[in-house]
């Protein structure tokens, strides 16, 4: 017999969901862990950044203070060791709670490098050092080195930070997130390389601690995955921060001297900046798995995968960064949920990589679901769009926050709502409730016949979704 019904490799978001899920179900579980469990996301992702992130907004608003009739004696400033300390605290905190649950669970947690050495099969030895981040230490009570065996082996092994040509990250003048998210002071200068969501957030973090901020992009335009329209309203709100942005801009060359960076651009340009942070995504974490070996062939350096996670090989499935776009920690753990419950014979629904919803925390925030107005155009569907901005908001007046836009599209002949964008304050606690509408196949009769509490930031919501439909009341 096996030694256990499950093993995960992998302890993420994903890993450590699918392991929990298959023990409620009654499966003996495993998972497979090297570095620290929680994954990037609550180490060196998702958490630490907010927690950052939260920083700066604090500070923001009591620069501000005098604006909403609040006299400081002295001037806020920004204590980047203690924001380091408190945000390396809540991921500690994050990862125990991690280790809580899968006791809980009554998941066991082996430490070290897996490789599978046949299906089913999996060997686990001394974890190879990463290059950047130094390796966790094992936590007491865990499984250590062996070979295990499973009747089913899924691979949750998440995603590192890509190396551009050229830009080989050095931890001291040119930054990966990791050295982002622990510097032992703020730059003066700095560029950041790539404005997906992971370059924004810096973005706006660094330029409210102060630093002189460049965002180079390639492309014409800045959060490219997001619609065209939010993209544009967010380089002038952030351009308002004080962060300049050179897009279109490829980087030919960087020299790196004692005191700072200098970058070639193309076009003769050049830009020397105190530190430089590439963030320009990231790239799934598949070597030293044993795939080859057990015949499994990667398709643009991702797992490729049917129904539920399952892959060419029968009783090994992939999940989570290493499977594709988008590669977003909620949409591991909802995969995770949908491999488990597959492999203990349950119904499941097929995952509809349209209704993910995607945020990006800098300030304000964006959040969107869904096709944007190009790709709703380019599909041949008759669209309807609705638009409502922040600054017709009650709610976002009197927070001093009116600077924000909501916009909704619409599939014109049945009325289904096929896309919406959000930027402005607090939008990522909004986004769940057009993915909620979208799960639930509603139109736009449903929403604009559902009551809003008055006055809250929701209500752009409604607004845009009536303003479609030519019925909008404050604009």
């Amino acid at each position: 017999m096996a030694d256990y019904d499950i093993l995960v490799i992998g302890g993420g978001p994903g890993g450590y969901t699918a392991a929990i899920r298959a023990a409620q179900l009654g499966l003996k579980a495993a998972v497979v862990e090297r570095e620290h469990l929680g994954g990037i996301c609550s180490n060196w992702g998702c958490i630490p950044t907010k927690a950052m992130l939260r920083s700066a907004e604090m500070l923001t608003h009591m620069q501000h203070a005098s604006d909403f009739g609040i006299s400081l004696s002295g001037k806020a400033t920004p204590d980047i060791a203690a924001i380091v300390k408190r945000s390396r605290g809540i991921a500690e905190r994050m990862n125990g709670g991690v280790a809580m649950l899968l006791r809980k669970n009554k998941v066991d947690v082996i430490w070290g490098q897996a490789r599978l050495t046949a299906p089913g099969t999996v060997e686990v030895g001394a974890a190879d050092k990463p290059a950047v981040e130094p390796q966790a230490p094992a936590p007491k009570g865990v499984k250590l080195h062996g070979t295990y065996t499973a009747a089913h082996v899924i691979i949750a092994t998440g995603a590192r930070p890509r190396v551009l040509p050229g830009l080989d990250p050095d931890g001291d003048r040119i930054w990966t997130y990791f050295e982002a998210l622990k510097p032992s002071s703020v730059p003066k200068s700095l560029a950041i390389i790539g404005s997906g969501a992971i370059g924004v957030e810096f973005a706006s973090f660094y330029a409210a601690m102060g630093t002189e901020v460049t965002v180079i992009e390639m492309v014409d335009r800045i959060l490219p995955a997001e619609d065209a329209e939010v993209s544009a309203f967010m380089q002038k709100a952030l351009e308002k921060r004080g962060i300049a942005f050179r897009t279109g801009t490829k980087i030919e060359a960087a020299k790196t001297g004692k005191k700072d960076v200098t970058l070639s651009l193309a076009g003769g340009d050049t830009l020397t900046v105190e530190r430089v942070i590439s963030a320009a995504g990231v790239v799934a974490n598949t070597e030293g798995l044993g795939l080859e070996s057990i015949g499994l062939t990667l398709e643009n350096g991702l797992i490729p995968t049917t129904g539920a996670g399952a892959t060419s090989v029968a009783g090994l499935y992939a999940i989570g960064d290493i499977t594709g776009a988008p590669m977003l920690a909620h949409k591991a753990e909802h995969e995770a949920a949908l491999c488990v419950e597959a492999i203990a014979g349950e119904a499941v629904h097929p995952l509809n990589r349209n209704r993910i919803p995607g945020c990006t925390y800098c300030d304000p925030q964006v959040a969107s679901i869904g096709l944007t107005e190009a790709q709703a155009t380019d599909s041949g569907r008759k669209v309807r769009i609705g638009r409502f901005p922040f600054l017709a908001n009650g709610k976002a007046i009197a927070m001093g926050e009116d600077q924000g836009m909501a916009k909704v599209i619409f599939d014109a002949d049945t009325g289904e709502l096929i896309g919406a964008h959000l930027a402005g304050p607090e939008v990522t606690e909004l986004i769940h409730g057009f993915a909620t509408a979208m799960e639930l196949e509603t139109t736009e009769a449903e929403i604009i016949d559902t009551i809003y509490p008055h006055p809250t930031i929701s209500e752009v919501m409604k607004e845009a979704v009536m303003a479609a439909y030519g019925r909008a009341m404050n604009i």
